[in-house]
């Protein structure tokens, strides 16, 4: 009596598999995520599922993705009954975005505890309760919790699975406070052998050999003693111990993977320079000869005279940043002023200079000081403002490089580029900007993120610029590491050199990674072409590490410490008395030179070495590919949402126009619909390359999630009128004879020996088309494709409705005869899941003892069609 259309059974088997949640395929985690994962991103998943606990170190190149492999790992662990809690813990600057990945892609709802959350969250606890026990899932700043007075709390009551994003900045061999209090608080949790651990970094190698010993020692302290070199036979053991921790692979190794393309962007790399003016030349060597007189006086102490060098340092740095940087360096004090010792005047300056690898970004562009605690007193004072005055003199007209730089700048947005300018200091991120709003034409957009602003607000300021057609970014390096800017951005210019040549591939890293839209991204170098600072970084470091990447496609760190290098550089500066010029020349001695070349080259070729061991291609990702494909189809792809959501709302009575993007205005669907979508309009893209993940219409969207339980509930309920039918009559040439398509949903019990042993079950949801042509008393069964191929048929004619009554309820009225053949289809469709569980498990190297799949009887008949063929046709 509710016969529905010729669209009615494709409508409800789209509304049943879209709204599977507990996927019976192998890989419980794809029924459950907004993303079509990349092939090549379940190579890290295939190896977790073998570990018992997971500890992997996820160490693929920048921009492929290892933020989606490392929440894929947590989102099947879930599904898996394995994990309930997890944590991520990250620089700050990064929790926000990582809070919003788990939610849009992966529907984990993670807290954010953070230094200005923390109190807040502890306030709603009851007594004796801590906020990582209220609150399952936490993203968590590493700099907030690794502190003595929040470690001992979080190592009680850490979750089971902890992501530790930017891995690298928590080694134990670089000597340095910060990344010893990550490393060791990372060495506690580690300790726990049931607690699963994924480390994420795109440069495990900070260029020191121990630093990535101590990263190993994390996944197995027995790492501690593996040989520098696992090549050769005689290493085969060690080799393989490893590799079953450690993937780490090139862009270039992706781009084809299993039959399918990945459309990583090119990069193309320039070089521009400039010359300083006259007066700026006159300047820096007024600067020179006040470095070389104060770092020189006899009657200061050792401590002070290490303030008075980091001091030094530090004014000739921003200098060769902007007149800007420079005045407020030479108007600031000193980071060391208040320092009791030379150690931690040393720690101090560094922080504060130098660009190190294992600091946090926040506050590292805070400009530096020159005055000591002494100096900014009566004579030394009066000189220190006396140049900043002549400093400030030398902006605008002056500044040779801000003049070259926004004829650049003007080209490139001329050229069709979106460009982000990464600066070392915030006064010459203001200055710049400023500049670039009064020089541009009016309608180019420009926008200035430094770390004065809480990461929510560098956020909303980027997204804001998104909606500017011609755009400019000018940021310091708070936005260089970890954050996805490909949508909005296309271009880099590294206004400022870093003095860090992993810095450079970082700030470069936001613009080149998939996703991005340009098929080539443009990176320009800057330097002024007889400035001595620029010109020691650009020779001894930035150009040998443009031309490894060019040549190998990888991101080599020194294998010396930068830092080191860089202090022998400038000293050599400061204590020679010679002129700048002369400078250029002098860079390293020859057998400095030639050791760092040494260094490197063997670095080089460790590195190699290391991409081919661990790059996984023994993974057996082919085996899979049949599996994933058919969890695809019977969930539901791209095209089956985009079909199902504008035809239902179309049904619905919604006013649809466009399909990608597609905008649906709801004002004639029924309220109760409506309230239940929570929107009045629906709006956004089916395909995945969008700039908004949040925009993307996917099955797991709310809207779309909602309107197919919707869909299927209202065919379900003889009370409510819905879209779809659960059965019909129709006229099709897609057939020759009678024939019946049943929509079935089968229910198993998948159960599976857990990691403690103890059996674990878990609901798994599957649905089939079954067929036959003739009566249900003697059947001709059709194959799945041929039940697709009458599906897919074109309606021509409806039958009368007295006819279609009688007909359906005449077939209603035999399925019983069908119960054995329907119960058999429940179990061979339970043997063939079985078989690719196993199938995925062998390929990943894991178990499959205890492993079974049991279908819950009887089947459901979700939909029974009939299609005729046209009349005067074959019955």
């Amino acid at each position: 009596g509710d016969m529905g259309n010729f669209g009615s059974c494709r409508l409800l088997r789209d509304a049943l598999r879209l709204s599977f949640r507990s996927g019976a395929g192998p890989f419980r985690s794809l029924s459950r995520i907004a993303i079509e994962p990349r092939p090549y991103q379940l190579v890290p998943l295939l190896m977790a599922l073998q570990l018992d606990p997971v500890r992997l170190l996820i160490a693929d190149d920048v921009g492929v993705g290892k933020t989606v492999e490392a929440c894929l790992i947590a989102r099947e662990l879930i599904d898996r009954g394995e994990v309930r809690r997890t944590a991520v813990l990250c620089p700050p600057h990064l929790a926000e975005q990582w809070q919003r990945d788990l939610r849009n892609q992966f529907h984990i709802d993670a807290t954010l505890v953070l230094a200005g959350t923390a109190a807040r969250l502890e306030r709603d606890c009851p007594p004796g309760q801590s906020l990582f026990d209220r609150h399952p899932h936490v993203v968590v700043s590493m700099d907030f919790i690794k502190s003595e007075r929040r470690r001992d709390e979080f190592l009680r009551t850490c979750p089971e699975l902890v992501i530790v994003d930017e891995a690298h900045t928590c080694t134990e061999g670089m000597g340095r406070g910060l990344s010893q209090l990550r490393h060791r608080l990372l060495r506690d949790l580690a300790r726990d052998r049931t607690r699963h651990v994924v480390l994420v970094t795109a440069t495990p190698h900070s260029g020191k050999e121990e630093t990535f010993r101590s990263l190993l020692t994390l996944l197995d302290e027995s790492f501690a003693t593996l040989p520098s070199d696992l090549s050769g036979e005689a290493n085969r053991k060690h080799r393989e111990a490893l590799a079953k921790h450690l993937v780490q692979r090139r862009r270039a190794d992706l781009r084809q993977y299993m039959d399918a393309e990945t459309p990583f962007p090119e990069r193309e790399l320039a070089e521009e320079q400039y010359t300083l003016s006259a007066e700026y030349h006159a300047f820096l060597d007024k600067i020179l000869a006040y470095c070389r007189e104060t770092v020189f006086d006899e009657t200061l102490d050792a401590r002070r005279q290490r303030v008075r060098w980091w001091s030094a340092l530090a004014l000739l740095r921003a200098l060769s940043s902007s007149p800007a940087a420079a005045a407020a360096t030479l108007r600031n004090r000193a980071a060391g002023a208040n320092a009791e010792n030379v150690a931690e005047v040393d720690e101090l300056g560094r922080r504060t200079v130098l660009d190190l690898d294992d600091e946090s970004l926040e506050g590292a562009d805070v400009v530096p000081g020159a005055g000591d605690e002494e100096g900014n007193q009566a004579a030394d004072g009066r000189r220190l403002k006396a140049l900043a005055k002549e400093a400030d003199a030398l902006a605008g007209a002056q500044d040779a490089k801000l003049k070259k730089a926004t004829t650049l700048i003007k080209k490139l947005v001329d050229d069709g580029f979106a460009p982000i300018v990464f600066c070392r200091f915030i006064p010459t991120v203001e200055y710049l900007a400023e500049h670039l709003k009064e020089a541009l034409p009016k309608d180019v957009v420009i926008a200035a993120v430094t770390g004065h602003l809480p990461p929510e607000e560098r956020e909303l300021r980027v997204e804001a610029l998104g909606e500017a057609k011609r755009r400019v970014l000018v940021c310091t390096d708070c936005l260089s590491e970890g954050i996805n800017l490909q949508h909005l951005f296309d271009a880099v210019f590294h206004y400022d050199l870093s003095w860090n040549p992993t810095r450079h591939e970082q700030r470069e890293g936001r613009v080149d990674r998939f996703g991005q839209e340009r098929p080539v991204v443009r990176a320009l170098t800057y330097y002024g072409r007889d400035n001595p600072v620029d010109g020691v970084v650009l020779k001894v470091l930035l150009r040998k590490h443009q031309s490894i990447h060019r040549q190998l496609g990888i991101n080599v760190p020194v294998p010396m410490d930068t830092n080191a290098v860089m202090e022998a550089v400038m000293e050599s500066l400061i204590l020679q008395n010679k002129s700048p010029r002369q400078q250029m020349a002098l860079g390293f001695a020859e057998p400095e030179r030639e050791q760092v070349e040494l260094e490197w080259d063997a670095a080089v070729e460790r590195e190699k070495k290391s991409r081919s061991l661990f790059a996984q291609r023994s993974i057996r990702v082919e085996e899979v590919r049949a599996e994933v494909e058919a969890s695809r189809a019977a969930l539901g792809d791209e095209a089956t949402v985009r079909e199902f959501t504008i035809d239902a709302l179309r049904r619905l009575g919604g006013a649809v126009a466009g399909e990608d993007p597609v905008s649906v205005d709801l004002a004639d669907v029924d309220p109760a619909l409506r309230e239940m979508l929570g929107v009045s309009r629906v709006v956004g893209h089916f395909s995945a390359n969008v700039r908004d993940p949040s925009a993307r219409l996917t099955r797991t969207h709310p809207v779309i999630s909602t309107l197919a339980e919707y869909v299927l509930e209202s065919a379900l309920d003889p009370r409510l009128e819905g879209p779809a039918s659960r059965c019909g009559l129709f006229r099709t040439d897609a057939v020759t004879r009678r024939t019946t398509i049943l929509l079935l949903r089968l229910r198993f019990q998948l159960i599976a020996q857990g990691r403690d042993g103890r059996e674990l079950s878990l609901l798994a949801e599957d649905q089939a088309l079954v067929g036959f042509a003739g009566s249900p008393q003697d059947p001709d069964w059709l194959t799945p494709e041929q039940c697709e191929a009458v599906l897919g048929g074109r309606p021509a004619a409806n039958p009368p409705p007295e006819q279609a009554r009688e007909q359906l309820g005449r077939l209603l009225g035999e399925l019983g005869t069908l119960d054995r053949k329907l119960m058999q289809v429940a179990a061979d469709r339970g043997e063939e899941l079985l078989a690719a569980h196993r199938r995925v498990r062998k390929a990943s190297g894991a178990g499959v003892r205890g492993l079974r799949v049991e279908p819950q009887l009887p089947v459901d008949i979700l939909g029974a069609f009939v299609y005729l063929p046209l009349p005067g046709g074959a019955r």
